[in-house]
């Protein structure tokens, strides 16, 4: 009877805690609904956010097919005398072939890149790519091979400009490197450790950038001009001279330098804006030689120190400490302490910059200055001038060739004839097979005499050639290196 009992209870107890759990859980549900109810009637503005940014096509591979055909490989030779002295200039020689010191011998083979900007064979390439060498063979991506003569050269902006005998060439188009901006995607193209027809992708990282990485030489009137699209495409030794371009495939840069410890790539490269390119190609076809126009003052950045010094508001522009007397910002009436913010429509705010923009005129050429006095804004007018001070236009003389001797010739510079101590003398500016390059005399040679007669032009080397009737020539005359040199040979 008491297990009966047990049982009845122990089951009265349980049925009061399972109503007592239910009861409790139904009040719960009735708390959350009744929540959720009051939430209902509130009134959310419901913000139709941004969708994500519509994907950027980086689909280069159209840019990219274009550019291949229109980049070549170049492939230099040089001669042996060139490890004798400072005249062999190569930035990536080191790494490629290890250091050393500069009296050993060098090797006498180089490659490089080179950008076909005509159907008619004109090429755009580093002047360290060419420079000094005797002879530039061209190939292109199909694997025609060409060999190519040297136009002109610039050395205060490491550009060259060769040509090769033929038609029809597929060729790259400008773009224009002002309107390039930041973070826009670029391609590089061109011939690292011989790998031909690369193409690497990155974005503009800077512009307007000085790297201090060309050489100065006062005597010869070389003042570098840097302004170098940065990027971080990947650019290696072999990449100098050929293309930066553009998404739509145009030519807004020439490949030329990276910033590197160690001679290889390590995050950023340097290109010469397309717009120098132009001007520089521009002049070395009319004129012979670069046009430089000048504007005549000594300028420095802006920064915060020299802007408290001087109680300038406003670091925009780029300050000038001096002007050249009689030059054309004086004559304008620009003076010392004013700051330059404009050149034309296009803004400075870096000496590269306001350097890189003076470098697209000519001397005589007019342009708008805008610039700030005071830190009252203006505009003066002027007309650039040359480094004489004058808006003359200077034009060399084509070089002459004489058939026999397979060369072409100018006369020996002053600076050059100073700095070899030498009285007379006509430089070999290029060699294309003859009687000298079969003698083993190198382009760069400076003849002083042939059979111990003075030369001082083409002229003087016909008559002393003229007089001989058959028989041996003795040239003698000096390297630019300093090296003297004897060679013989008939006629």
């Amino acid at each position: 009877m008491k297990k009966i009992i047990n049982v009845f209870a122990v089951a009265f107890l349980g049925g009061i805690t399972a109503l007592s759990a239910n009861y409790l859980m139904e009040r719960s549900f009735a708390r959350n609904n009744s929540h959720n109810q009051l939430l209902n009637p509130i009134s959310v503005k419901m913000v139709n956010l941004p969708s994500a940014a519509p994907e950027v096509n980086l689909d280069f591979t159209k840019a990219a097919a274009m550019s291949v055909e229109e980049v070549v490989h170049i492939n230099t030779t040089y001669p042996t005398e060139s490890a004798q002295g400072n005249w062999f200039y190569d930035p990536f020689h080191n790494f490629i072939y290890g250091g050393g010191d500069q009296g050993q011998q060098m090797p006498q083979m180089a490659s490089g890149s080179g950008v076909i900007i005509s159907s008619d064979g004109y090429i755009v390439t580093n002047n360290h790519v060419v420079d000094k060498a005797n002879k530039i063979e061209v190939t292109l991506n199909d694997k025609r091979t060409y060999e190519a003569k040297v136009i002109g050269k610039d050395p205060t902006t490491d550009l060259a400009l060769l040509k090769v005998d033929d038609q029809n060439l597929p060729f790259m188009t400008y773009g224009n490197s002002d309107e390039v901006k930041v973070g826009q995607w670029v391609l590089a193209v061109g011939n690292p450790f011989n790998l031909t027809s690369t193409v690497t992708a990155g974005i503009i990282s800077a512009k307007g950038r000085n790297i201090n990485i060309l050489p100065t030489d006062p005597a010869k009137g070389i003042y570098p001009i840097e302004a170098y699209l940065q990027t971080d495409a990947a650019v290696n030794p072999g990449n100098s001279g050929g293309a930066l371009v553009n998404t739509s495939g145009q030519l807004v840069g020439i490949n030329s330098a990276i910033a590197s410890n160690t001679g290889s790539y390590t995050g950023y490269s340097f290109a010469v804006p397309v717009n120098i390119v132009k001007k520089v190609v521009a002049d070395l076809l009319e004129y012979g030689t670069v046009q430089r126009a000048y504007l005549g003052v000594s300028i420095k950045n802006l920064d915060a120190n020299l802007a408290k010094q001087k109680n300038i508001s406003n670091l925009q522009g780029v300050y000038v400490s001096a002007v050249t007397q009689g030059g054309a910002a004086e004559n304008a009436g620009i003076k010392a302490g004013d700051v330059i913010t404009k050149v034309g429509d296009e803004l400075v705010n870096e000496v590269s910059e306001l350097e890189e923009q003076i470098s697209k005129f000519r001397p005589g050429d007019k342009v708008v200055i805008s610039l700030r006095r005071d830190n009252q804004e203006m505009s003066i007018p002027l007309i650039l001038k040359n480094s004489e001070g004058t808006t003359s236009i200077v034009k060399t003389e084509t070089p002459e060739s004489i058939s026999v001797l397979g060369a072409s010739f100018q006369p020996a510079s002053k600076e050059e004839k100073q700095n070899l101590n030498i009285e007379n003398g006509l430089k070999i500016t290029s060699l294309d097979g003859g009687k000298l390059r079969s003698a083993g005399i190198q382009q760069g040679f400076i003849i002083t005499r042939v059979d111990k007669q003075k030369i001082n032009s083409v002229n003087d080397l016909k008559l002393a050639l003229d007089k001989k009737q058959g028989g041996g020539v003795l040239i003698e005359g000096v390297y630019p290196n300093g090296m003297r040199a004897y060679y013989g040979f008939g006629l």
